[in-house]
Order: structure tokens, then sequence, then C-alpha cells
């Protein structure tokens, strides 16, 4: 690998993959990204360099993905999870839940409910995540609506976040300040490049476990050997078999799970394996930004209406199955239980009122700290 001042320009790794393509290397890919994230790009060559990506096929390929993680991580503000009274291995494991987006299905906020009630119910949870890009309502847009300040919380305050309320959020553009060099381009292109899968592979927490929903059963084989590539075991990539970045309340859900030995297993679940019934899709369809508060809301503080039991169904297997893969169930069945009893108890909305309480508290300080200076 080339050292950082011997990398190249992007404007000669575009070359590259123009002229070369059959010699382009997840280096070359890899080096293409610094440059970018180095601000030394324009415009036209980092809407070239995604475009021809995309016609490369490098979403494909899991060294090239892989290689592209990598390099977000290399460049991201990394929290470092130790406190003056934890140390990272009492910390024990930390997990995420998180889709890819673009499944075309505008589902509510699953994975955004199931991370809290992971949480509520005993996992330590490092939530990475972003603002709408393919739905009508993003896990930082709902968790704003409630009142969190998710553009306070710093790499220095994540571990005692996740120490007092085993749940912190992530904001991706704070976590990942260089790739605001590529934001226009992507927006403006209009159509999906290889970065759009790279969200769940670059919490920089680097969780020990994770459920990763990917919007195409042909990108989960890709997305689990790139996890393997980049040192990940115990994570589940999931698909719900119409095409659905998370476990399907519907039917049937395909499973890529990295096991310890870095073995991928296929299998498939189903929500009779939870003891959940299933629902129609359209039964657990997202809203805009205020239904979509109120739904939470009313799950959080267990007072549904009838057109609510299949999302909370839906929460319930895959809150079930991020507890079970990271060792708090036993079955996947328990899980649901699990996550059923939390749900009930209000232990779920006691954490994201504290939550929000705590990032509340961290905007007032900087507010103090400004006026100070």
């Amino acid at each position: 690998m080339e050292s950082a001042d011997e990398r190249k320009h992007l404007r000669d790794i575009l070359k590259h993959l123009i002229l070369e393509p059959s010699g382009f290397t997840p280096e070359h890919a890899a080096n293409g990204l610094h440059s970018i994230m180095r601000g030394e790009a324009s415009d036209a060559q980092m809407g070239g360099f995604l475009t021809a990506l995309k016609l490369r096929g490098v979403d494909k390929e899991p060294k090239m993905i892989a290689a592209l993680a990598r390099e977000m991580l290399n460049n991201a503000l990394v929290p470092h999870l130790e406190t003056d009274e934890k140390t990272r291995d009492q910390f024990g494991i930390v997990v995420d839940i998180v889709g890819t987006g673009g499944d075309g299905w505008n589902t509510f906020n699953i994975s955004t409910t199931s991370a809290l009630v992971a949480a509520a119910a005993g996992l330590q949870v490092a939530k990475h995540g972003s603002r709408a890009s393919s739905s009508n309502c993003g896990s930082a847009d709902l968790l704003e609506s409630l009142g969190c300040d998710l553009g306070i919380v710093s790499p220095s305050d994540v571990a005692e976040l996740v120490s007092k309320y085993r749940f912190c959020f992530l904001f991706s553009s704070t976590f990942h300040p260089s790739m605001r060099y590529l934001a226009k381009s992507r927006r403006e292109l209009g159509f999906p490049t290889p970065f759009n899968v790279l969200g769940p592979l670059t919490n920089p927490v680097l969780p020990d476990r994770a459920v990763i929903g990917v919007h195409s059963k042909s990108l989960g084989p890709m997305m689990a050997e790139a996890l393997k590539l980049l040192g990940r075991r115990n994570y589940a990539v999931v698909c719900g078999d119409e095409n659905l970045d998370e476990i399907s309340i519907a039917g049937t859900t395909h499973v890529w799970h990295i096991q310890e030995n870095g073995d991928i297993t296929n299998y498939t679940i189903h929500p009779s394996d939870f003891g959940v019934p299933t629902h129609p899709l359209s039964e657990a369809a997202g809203s805009s930004l205020e239904e979509n508060k109120e739904t939470l809301t009313r799950l959080l503080n267990n007072n549904l209406e009838a057109k609510d039991e299949a999302i909370r169904d839906f929460v319930l297997v895959n809150t079930g199955f991020l507890l079970y893969i990271s060792g708090i169930a036993l079955s996947m069945k328990e899980g649901a239980t699990i996550a059923r009893e939390t749900l009930e108890s209000g232990k779920a909305e006691t954490l994201l009122y504290d939550f929000a309480k705590a990032t509340q508290e961290l905007r007032a300080q900087e507010s103090e700290k400004a006026t100070i200076n």
C-alpha cells in the first residue's frame, strides 16, 4: 500500500479507472476516496469517479467495498469506549442495528425503534445513522423530533453516554466529516452509487455484534463477505424476501450470518420463529415525520392503537433477533418475548427521555462555554 504522501490525485485514479478498468484494484479505489477526503478533487472529478465506480460494478465486489469502508474508517473521528470507571473490556458487547435504505418500501423506523428497545433490554447500543435520504423520515430526523440534540454528540461524549444510558446515536456527518466533499455529487447524480452501502459498514465504534439490513437479496452475500474482510464477526446481514432491508414481518427473511470463526452461514427465518404473527408490509408503512413521531410515542408508552400492532410486531422480530445474536436471548422466540416485556414496561420510553435530556445538557454546556469565551 502506498504511503499517504505517495498516493495519487483523484484525476490520475479516474484516468486509470476509465482507461484500464480491468486493472483497477481495491487499493486504487481507496486511494481515490483518500484524495476526495483530503479536499483535492473537483465536483466534476468526484461525479466522474462515482459514475465510473458504478459502471465498473464496484458495488458487487466485496474487496472493493471493504477497501472503501476501511478508508472511510481510517479518516473517521473514532470514539474510544473508555471512561474513568470503565475499560473497553468492562463495557462488554456493544451492538448496532441498521439498514442500507433504498428498498422502496418506506416502512416505519424499525431499526431506530429496535435500537432503543434493545438498549432498554440490556444491550449497549451505538447506533450509527443519518437523516432521511430514500425515505420520508430518517433515524436522525425521528430522534431529533423527540428532543434528542444529535449534532452536539462528539466522539468524546460517546463512552459516557453509552455507559450511563446504554444508548448513543452517532450522527454520520459528525463522525465522518471528510465525506462532506462527496455529498453534493452524490445528491446531484440521482442514482445509487457504491457509497450507498457503506454506511452500515462504517460505524466508527466497530460494534461487537450487528444486524445489517440490505435492500436486495443479491447484495447479501457481498455485504457479508465485505464485513468478513473487515474483520467483523458475529454480524448478521438480513434481507426480507420482498427485498426489504430489515427482518420482514410479512414472511421469510434471508440471513447471512458471519460466525466467530469467519464462516458465513446462510439460512432463513420467519415471524413464526419469534412466536409473532405475520402482517402485510402495507400495515407497517412509515409516513410523515410527525406521524412517525406519534407512532413511536404510542409504542414506547404502551398506548397502542389497532393500527400499531403490525409495527409493534415488526419491532419485536427485529429487536428479538438482535438480542438473540448478542447472547441476551437463547432463542429468537425468547428474544421477541424480552422485547415485548421491555416495550410494555416503559423502559424504552424512559431511556429515550434520559438520552434526549443528556444531549440537551451537552448543548447547554457548549453554549455556556461559548458565552464565557
